[in-house]
């Protein structure tokens, strides 16, 4: 009798280690996201709700393997030594399966470094930089959002038109600005060769003095503005701009100027007829985009921005990376992630086997004012497909994976 029940205590603990194992493996996915979210909340808000709403989407339709996506943030500082050590800990404590998200191209840049050394997939949401698919490109890191080439790429054929030859450029001085200012002076040189650039202000981040560096421009007499001012840098450099009158009779090029994130903060202080890349999400009347749009809004009662759309397709990009893998295995998720393609709010996108970059676009179009809010008047969407250099380009500038 007691040989038999010692029998049946070991058959007991064997079921239950069996039936706790199943219920282990069937836990739910994690995936590790850093962000800037306190430094840059006017994109990150919105970009996390964005996410939330995919992640919403896919766990009511079962999940990815029948199993719940779970996210687990984390706050990068905008530093990226703090976005390391943040994501070391999610590999390692939290033990994700995967890294979204950043949003400096500093942070970014390390991250993907990060990646390519622990050989994990990192889905680069936000960071604009070039060198992330190309200088500093690495089999392990993809990007979603168009670079700052593309963005700029798309701006060119306007401000080539306007035939302005004397040219002033603003930027702030870190990895995006430099990478935009550089993009935009060999773009428009290509263009137009006889182009001349008077000058040229770099600002610290989130630091602008903008009374000095609008009194730089006006004493430099520009036909034209090249900035890629964001956030409340560009809020106060136009609110100086048109105070001192700046921008009368000056054409004013601004990447991401059309963003909802930052001409809502000017409110009837937007500037007007500037050429600008952005997100005009009042008037896209795509099947796509509507849907996206009205799910949205019934789940945030507000409208989205253009961090909403990154944060929900980000996490798109991670399901159907997992989905077309079959696998949660690193390198069978980076094979999947070459010539991925999935519908996207813009439509389908998708990420090039060559440099690892979406083929997500912007809206390009001209600013206005109506209502007493910031708008894009006039627009038509640049597929990121059409703006790329091309692969013999691509080929000299990214490195051997």
């Amino acid at each position: 009798m007691k040989g038999l029940n010692a029998v049946v205590r070991w058959m007991i603990a064997f079921l239950l280690l069996v039936i706790g194992g199943a219920a282990l493996a069937q836990g739910s996915i994690k995936l590790g996201e850093l962000n800037s979210y306190k430094i840059f909340p006017a994109f990150l808000d919105p970009y996390k709700k964005g996410m939330e709403l995919a992640l919403e989407q896919t766990n009511a339709a079962g999940g990815v393997f029948g199993r719940n996506l779970e996210i687990v943030y984390r706050d990068d500082n905008g530093n990226p030594g703090d976005a390391v050590r943040a994501a070391e800990e999610l590999l390692t404590r939290e033990q994700v399966h995967f890294l979204l998200g950043t949003f400096a191209s500093n942070v970014g840049l390390a991250i993907a470094d990060l990646a390519r050394q622990r050989k994990v997939l990192f889905i680069a949401a936000e960071p604009l930089t070039d060198k992330i698919t190309w200088q500093n490109g690495n089999r392990y890191t993809f990007r979603l959002r168009p670079s700052t080439w593309m963005q700029t790429s798309m701006l060119v054929p306007d401000a080539a038109k306007l035939k302005k030859k004397r040219w002033a450029i603003v930027y702030p001085n870190y990895e995006y600005g430099q990478s935009a200012t550089a993009a935009f002076k060999d773009l428009l040189k290509k263009s137009q060769p006889d182009v001349e650039f008077v000058t040229e202000q770099a600002t610290p981040l989130g630091k602008i003095d903008s009374g000095a560096v609008v009194q730089a421009l006006i004493d430099a007499k520009p036909d034209a503005i090249f900035s890629s001012l964001f956030g409340p840098d560009l809020s106060r450099f136009v609110r100086d701009g048109n105070t001192r009158g700046l921008f009368k009779n000056i054409a004013v090029f601004n990447l991401l100027g059309g963003e909802p994130e930052y001409l809502d903060a000017l409110k009837d202080e937007a500037p007007t007829g500037w050429y600008v890349t952005g997100y005009p999400w009042y008037a896209i009347n795509t099947p796509e985009h509507k849907k996206f749009l009205a799910a949205y809004q019934k789940r945030w009662k507000d409208y989205p921005r253009a961090g909403s759309v990154v944060g929900y397709a980000t996490v798109l990009s991670a399901v159907a990376a997992m989905k077309k893998a079959g696998s949660l295995d690193s390198e069978k998720l980076v094979a999947a992630m070459e010539g991925l393609q999935l519908e996207s709010p813009f439509g389908r996108i998708t990420y090039r086997t060559l440099d690892h970059q979406a083929t997500m676009g912007a809206y390009v179009g001209r600013t206005g004012v109506r209502e007493g809010k910031g708008v894009m008047t006039t627009f038509s969407y640049g597929d990121g497909a059409k703006f790329q250099p091309s692969d013999a380009e691509v080929r000299k500038l990214r490195p051997a994976d």
